[in-house]
């Protein structure tokens, strides 16, 4: 029989309360357990000692049957002491997926190609100015010339 140390939910819509139950893992979440061992109410502040109630005497002694915790559960019992939780390292986790990487490759390359297009509009009227604005005067000269 598998056995598991997790929270139960109490407490009216919004107003959670929680019970940490030794249950058999197939039974429902609320429904039927072993053992009360403790209770959490997450409404109240963190560094308040009534957040967390837990008997770690009976919790040794389920852990040492063989109970698996839940990982909040496991939080629970480090913080107490009675069970040492390791770290858990998830170097991908931060990494944005592979749509938002495309994404941002198409930003980069937008700009990229926005900046040279204004450097060389920059460049190109300081070199052929002059030539430029003689022809613009005389576009302009001839055509007042054959409206008239």
């Amino acid at each position: 029989m598998a056995i598991n140390i997790r929270l139960a939910r109490g407490g009216s819509k919004k107003r959670p309360y929680y019970k940490i139950v030794v249950a058999d893992a197939r039974s429902p979440r609320d429904g039927r357990f072993i053992e009360k061992i403790g209770n959490y109410n997450p409404l109240l502040a963190k560094d308040n000692e009534q957040r967390v109630q837990l008997d770690a005497d009976r919790a040794k002694h389920w852990l040492s049957v063989g109970a698996q915790p839940t990982d909040r559960v496991a939080r629970f019992l480090d913080q107490a002491g009675v069970l040492e939780r390791s770290a858990r390292n998830n170097p991908n986790k931060g990494k944005p997926g592979e749509k938002a990487t495309e994404r941002a490759e198409e930003r980069a390359t937008k700009a990229a190609e926005a900046a040279e297009a204004e450097a060389a509009a920059k460049a190109a009227p300081a070199t052929g100015s002059n030539e430029e604005t003689e022809q613009v005067a005389a576009a302009e000269i001839e055509d007042a010339t054959s409206a008239s």
